[in-house]
């Protein structure tokens, strides 16, 4: 109902001449594209609408922190996981080498929460591609209880996320419960932008998936799993040569049979102060594996583009300018709800335009090219979503 009127608004413009021919395939992909933000907004309002249970039982949960370096704040963010108010918990944490500044933090966090549960692991490097995995691997063999949550170090919470999670685990069948994220920008413009499009665009098509599909995924960077249900998968054994191990991990549950749900908490994920360089390798690396992980939703992002897709119909044919200020007031409204109603983020609303064209440039880039950088090192991707690291000498 919605497309076919979405479509009836725009059929006076496309009289199918061949010289519009273009305009009007744009038209149509446009139509889709405000369809889809209608959808974006459906989608928020559906997951608003439930509300977490109550918590009757307060089993014990081990909190997995894989660290490396010195995140932007690192301290002020792992010691929300100190200050959980909660009976039952323990904190690990994983570096490659005892010299690692991120071990100094903790050992400063361990004496002043001498009461908290909380052991630190060195853990070597490490054997395969996915570091995160190895470390993470590591720390479930030493944890001592069957619900963990993993959580990035970039991550900052308040004082009841383990007993939401526990409610959500009250029920028999939940296996892995990913929780959303308001991104936290930095001090710089890029920073900024690529915020703005996490907390529009990117759970913006979460939240349609989750309302379309149901939940066959998993999104970092902080998500709760019983062990048992890992161990179902093939373990951490099994992820190991993923780059979207977080997805996969999602998926592989969701097929074995077990719950897979979007959480009712929302986690503060601090991206930190990314230069140019470093915001377009992440982009890169995002848009690639992206691709690579679910390659017909990938192409399917398009649509996730109003505005570029608005711009394109306008330059097209002038004579369809009304086309922009309606995409925009639809899209600045399915911003509005993601952002401020679900993630109850800030958003600087100039910002929001030039997000979505630099996003719509960098979904075409993920199309090409199998290389990606992270953490000062060059990975090849392959088909499948696995990757390898390329040895220094082909850099």
């Amino acid at each position: 109902m919605l497309s076919g009127a979405g479509c009836a608004l725009f059929l006076p413009f496309f009289d199918g001449r061949p010289g519009k021919l273009p305009a009007g395939i744009l038209l149509l992909a446009l139509c889709g594209a405000i369809v889809y933000s209608l959808l974006q907004i459906l989608a928020a309002f559906r997951y608003l609408a439930v509300r977490p249970p109550s918590l009757f039982r307060s089993d014990p949960i081990s909190i997995l922190k894989p660290l490396s370096g010195l995140d932007l704040d690192l301290e002020s963010n792992l010691r929300t996981f100190f200050e959980q108010e909660y009976p039952a918990f323990e904190i690990l944490f994983a570096v490659r080498k005892e010299d690692d500044p991120a071990a100094e933090v903790v050992s400063r966090l361990q004496r002043e929460y001498p009461n908290v549960s909380s052991r630190l692991v060195i853990t070597g490097e490490p054997p395969y591609p996915n570091a995160k995995v190895f470390s993470l691997d590591r720390m479930l063999a030493l944890a001592n209880n069957d619900l963990v949550v993993m959580s990035d170090s970039d991550i900052r919470v308040t004082p009841d996320l383990l007993r939401t999670v526990a409610a959500e685990f009250q029920d028999p069948h939940l296996g892995v419960a990913t929780c959303p994220y308001c991104a936290v920008p930095g001090a710089s413009f890029w920073s900024r932008l690529e915020a703005t499009g996490m907390n529009t665009d990117f759970w913006g098509s979460a939240l349609v998936a989750r309302m379309l599909e149901g939940m066959h995924f998993a999104v970092g960077p902080t998500i709760a799993a019983r062990r048992g249900v890992l161990q179902s998968i093939g373990g951490f054994e099994r992820l190991k040569d993923y780059l979207a191990e977080d997805f996969v991990m999602g998926k592989f549950a969701a097929e074995a049979g077990h719950g897979v749900i979007l959480s009712s908490y929302i986690v503060e994920h601090h991206i930190g102060c990314a230069m140019l360089h470093q915001n377009i390798e992440h982009r890169l690396r995002w848009a690639r594996s992206t691709r690579r992980s679910r390659p017909a939703g990938y192409v399917g992002q398009l649509f996730t583009m109003p505005i570029p897709l608005a711009l394109l119909v306008w330059a097209t044919a002038p004579a369809w300018w009304p086309v922009v200020p309606l995409t925009l007031i639809v899209r600045v409204v399915a911003a509005y709800t993601v952002s401020a109603r679900v993630l109850r983020a800030k958003l600087n609303w100039l910002l929001l335009p030039i997000e979505d064209l630099l996003g719509f440039c960098f979904w075409i880039a993920g199309f090409f090219g199998n290389t990606i950088s992270w953490r000062g090192r060059r990975y090849r991707l392959f088909s499948d979503g696995r990757f390898e690291l390329i040895p220094s000498r082909e850099n």
